[in-house]
């Protein structure tokens, strides 16, 4: 049922941006992004906030499967496509845009009791090294939460490159997921009743700059 919600509304927003983003596109076909490595330019690149989301999900009590979104994250990666085991990521994502569509859980989440966002405002995660194949990559790297600091595999998959069509700045576009343990990270609350374990999938946009 999760992943039919999910999937529902996935496909509600991509309707909703391909209505705008398609007359654009026919107007200049050349603008279009490429789902090719080959049209990634070197170069450093910004998060792009308004297309970046990390979607937590988590087992809660046996019953449901639990999700909240994250956003507005920044940061950078600098990358060549001539070398691409040597790109570098850092990004920092802020706790106070939690949103589970629960204003109580929101609240709880960003209290002392779990994320303590007041104190802990952002969770931030930094690679250390990168493994590509193809259009599919390995990232190692640090990530902090609450003040603590873990190792982390991610697993990226590259999207799209190009101009984006409507800001015209080049563009990448990645999705990527992991597994953390929220105990790792001081959050473990009601663990084991609670799901320890968190999903994490994440789609993210990066601007060059």
């Amino acid at each position: 049922m999760r992943k039919t919600h999910f999937s529902l509304g996935l496909a509600i927003a991509l309707a909703t941006t391909a209505a705008i983003a398609i007359p654009v596109i026919a107007q200049n076909p050349a603008a279009a992004p490429a789902k090719s490595t080959a049209a990634v330019a070197a170069g450093t690149y910004a998060v792009e906030g308004y297309h970046t989301q990390i979607l937590f999900s988590y087992d809660h009590m046996g019953l449901t499967q639990n999700m909240g979104l994250l956003s507005g994250g920044t940061g950078t990666l600098t990358i060549d496509p001539a070398a691409p085991d040597k790109a570098a990521l850092s990004v920092e994502v802020p706790i106070n845009t939690i949103h589970t569509t629960i204003a109580k859980l929101d609240e709880e989440f960003q209290g002392d009791k779990f994320f303590d966002a007041a104190k802990f405002p952002t969770a931030k995660f930094v690679s250390t090294s990168v493994k590509v194949d193809g259009d599919e990559a390995e990232v190692l790297g640090n990530l902090t939460i609450k003040g603590i600091t873990k190792p982390v595999r991610l697993k990226a998959e590259f999207e799209a490159a190009g101009a984006n069509p409507m800001s015209k700045k080049q563009t990448i576009a990645f999705e990527g997921s992991t597994t953390i343990k929220r105990s790792d990270f001081g959050l473990g609350t009601a663990v084991p009743v609670v799901g320890d374990e968190v999903k994490l999938d994440i789609v993210v946009a990066f601007e060059k700059q």
